[in-house]
């Protein structure tokens, strides 16, 4: 707990309702008044307003992301007797998904200073099962993409982006979930672009895949009572996608203020431990802010002493989660002994400067 003295407490991050406030009630009222929940115009007008500001051809609105990459892994026929090759450092449900089509996640360490699944140790995974390489963009940060896509062409492998930390994020000059086949958002609250419940995005440049998953995540439907596909129910209500539309607008002048907070952190935490993770890209939208410190309990101890909330991501590598324990997977030492020193800082639009330099502050005073 803060010591008395300590009476700013700075909160990890807030999800009530800033400059957009008005504009989600009048959305809600809409949907509301309209009496149109699932798979209505809300839903429609989302698809096609976050695709032209993502700069993508095709997005389909889902329950969730995690359904969003699921239903990618399916409408490309990927599942059993497959393998797809992933990361180790994500939440679980980037592997989770997979598991879900049937098919067996192969993790491939991390690149020990991007943070994202490291080229070269998915060039070594690739066996005769790989049908796959799915991609996480982790933090905001996109994945070395250029080389991951050279990767997937060399071995005919499909290529999907894991885009759920990732909301207007560029690798290259390129957006992100335009590389490969697909990619996935995820609209959980806590994203760069949040509803108010869950809700995701399959998206996709071929217009026949996006039709397939239209089918599928309504039951397979082609129309009503026409099931064409064994598909599942997994439908962007109404309602999140009005919120989402609400927020949409202010979605660049938040990704602008997350960069300037990450600059004024990268600039005066440079020379102290904790250490920072290199930048990569310009195209890196800074959903999280983690640090490294090999004493990493003691820094977080430190900061909440001062006020200041911390969080993980991740505690633990998906290579050590007993759901993952019968795919047998490799190890993977990198992400393993990194999982060990991540902690995440405050790193939101709502965040002041002065809350910033406060914990700048607290960080620079750790002793380690």
């Amino acid at each position: 707990m803060p010591n008395k003295r300590e009476r700013v407490t700075i909160p990890f991050l807030t999800l009530k309702p800033g400059e957009e406030a008005e504009a989600i009630d009048a959305a809600i009222r809409r949907v509301v008044t309209r009496g149109w929940f699932v798979l209505g115009p809300e839903v429609e007008s989302f698809e096609r307003e976050f695709a032209t500001a993502s700069g993508i051809a095709h997005t389909v609105g889902v329950g969730n992301g995690t359904d969003a990459l699921f239903l990618l892994l399916k409408a490309l026929g990927i599942g059993p007797g497959d393998e797809v090759i992933t990361t180790p450092l994500s939440a679980a449900f980037s592997a989770l998904a997979i598991v879900m089509a049937g098919a067996r996640p192969v993790f491939a360490d991390i690149d020990v200073n991007r943070l994202t699944i490291d080229p070269a140790a998915v060039r070594a995974a690739v066996g005769p099962k790989t049908a796959a390489i799915l991609p996480v963009h982790l933090y905001g940060q996109p994945a070395d993409m250029p080389a991951l896509a050279d990767v997937a062409s060399r071995h005919h492998l499909a290529l999907i982006e894991d885009c759920c930390q990732a909301h207007l994020a560029t690798c290259a000059g390129r957006p992100v979930g335009t590389f490969g086949q697909g990619g996935a958002f995820s609209f959980y609250p806590t994203k760069n672009l949040g509803a108010v419940g869950d809700g995701g995005v399959a998206c996709t440049g071929d217009e026949q895949t996006a039709e397939r998953i239209r089918k599928l995540r309504n039951g397979g439907q082609s129309a009503q009572y026409r099931h064409d596909l064994a598909g599942v129910n997994s439908r962007l209500d109404d309602i999140q996608a009005a919120v989402l539309r609400a927020k949409l607008p202010f979605l660049e002048r938040w990704t602008a203020r997350r960069r300037a907070l990450a600059a004024l952190y990268r600039e005066h935490l440079a020379v102290v431990e904790p250490t920072v993770p290199a930048e990569h890209d310009p195209g890196h939208v800074y959903h999280l802010f983690p640090v490294r410190s090999v004493a990493r309990d003691r820094l977080r101890q430190h900061l909440r002493t001062s006020g200041i909330d911390t969080l993980i991501h991740y505690p633990t590598p998906l290579t050590q989660q007993p759901a993952f324990a019968e795919h047998r997977p490799a190890a993977a030492p990198v992400a393993e002994a990194i999982c060990r020193e991540l902690v995440s800082l405050p790193l939101h639009p709502a965040l002041t400067d002065a809350s910033a330099n406060q914990v700048i502050d607290a960080v620079r005073a750790f002793a380690p």
